[in-house]
């Protein structure tokens, strides 16, 4: 069975997003003053060839844990589903 997973992974709630904090900053540049605390991360998405969808999440949150998410600094959730 094939999967499709969409991953995101998002800097902690805790720490500092310089990036956020600079797009927050320059929201006002564009006559968007009311937007704030924007907080900026990445969207990663993969196929997997799995036998079934469990067997699938699994490998899709080893790999976030081993290379697609520093969890030190970040954090990530995803959804899979049937391709």
């Amino acid at each position: 069975m094939n999967f499709k997973a969409e991953i995101d992974v998002m800097p902690l709630k805790s720490l500092l997003d310089p990036q956020g904090k600079a797009v927050s900053a320059s929201m006002g540049n564009v006559d968007l003053s009311e937007i704030e605390n924007v907080r900026i991360g990445k969207h990663i998405t993969l196929e997997i060839e799995a036998e079934s969808k469990e067997i699938a999440s699994s490998k899709v949150d080893e790999a976030c844990k081993k290379m697609l998410c520093n969890q030190i600094m970040e954090s990530f959730e995803f959804t899979l589903e049937e391709m």
